[in-house]
């Protein structure tokens, strides 16, 4: 199980990360906030592009981030995941940010906003039951 953490803390960094959000397509603009095991947050938004498939995910962009400056020293390891848009609607990972998640947390608890807007904490196991990881 993850190490405890401050939700509000992880939640607003996620929000503010969504005011940076690239989102002219969409209009849907997305933060994330991840908790290393070191005890560092690092944010990202989404980044959207006029060819969609480009596009990528708050998610991904602060898990790439944290990857960039080296957290952890090199070795990643996620205890926790905020995710957040700027309307406040549900918005939980989709399936892309969920494996890369397992990758680098496969004990993380994912943070969002569920169906009745009430915010939810799932272990990533729960939202992505048969992730894999090969062999580092």
């Amino acid at each position: 199980m993850a190490a405890k953490f401050n939700q509000d803390e992880l939640l607003r960094a996620a929000q503010d990360a969504s005011a940076r959000a690239y989102a002219p397509f969409s209009k849907f603009f997305v933060g994330a906030a991840i908790l290393t095991s070191s005890g560092k947050i690092y944010s990202g938004c989404n980044v959207e592009n006029s060819s969609y498939g480009l596009t990528n995910c708050a998610e991904r962009t602060a898990i790439f981030t944290a990857i960039a400056e080296g957290a952890d020293n090199g070795k990643l390891d996620i205890q926790a995941v905020a995710v957040v848009n700027r309307d406040g609607v549900p918005c939980a990972p989709c399936g892309a940010c969920r494996q890369v998640i397992y990758e680098f947390g496969p004990n993380a608890v994912v943070i969002y906003k569920g169906k009745g807007r009430t915010v939810e904490q799932t272990p990533i196991t729960a939202l992505l039951p048969e992730g894999f990881r090969l062999e580092r």
